[in-house]
């Protein structure tokens, strides 16, 4: 069994009306609080690299899966519900695909595309994470 590792720096001042900044590989922004939690709003947050992660990791399992099908287009819609009071908690993930299927797919290949909807969730590294901590669900779309 084979660790990777992958390294974050991060700087922060203030408080919750403060603002920081990260760096991780190909990825460097501003963070802070987001404006509905009351804080400044500037860059990206928590709650957006939780969605981001678990977003991006579901798609590009579902693409794996998808293209044992020949399907190499999908566009995600995914939506994280955090409840505030009476305290802070990331209540459950939404992650919407939509899939074209080919206009002259079979009941079996539709079938097929659809348990890869559902399977990408659970063989996705970041939902299995955050199972028994955070719902995470799928609405798939497909659309001939």
């Amino acid at each position: 069994m084979s660790e990777h590792r992958f390294e974050l720096q991060a700087s922060w001042s203030g408080g919750l009306d403060g603002s920081g900044h990260i760096r991780s590989g190909q990825l460097e922004t501003a963070i802070s609080v987001p404006e509905q939690l009351k804080g400044p709003g500037i860059g990206t947050n928590p709650e957006e690299m939780l969605l981001g992660a678990a977003a991006t990791c579901y798609l590009i399992t579902l693409g794996m899966l998808l293209k044992r099908q020949g399907i190499t287009t999908i566009t995600l819609t995914s939506e994280v519900y955090v409840q505030s009071s009476p305290s802070m908690k990331v209540e459950k993930i939404v992650h919407r695909p939509q899939i074209s299927v080919p206009k002259d797919a079979s009941e079996e290949l539709v079938d097929k595309i659809t348990k890869a909807a559902y399977r990408a969730e659970q063989t996705c590294m970041i939902s299995k994470s955050l199972k028994g901590n955070v719902e995470v669900t799928v609405e798939p779309v497909l659309s001939l």
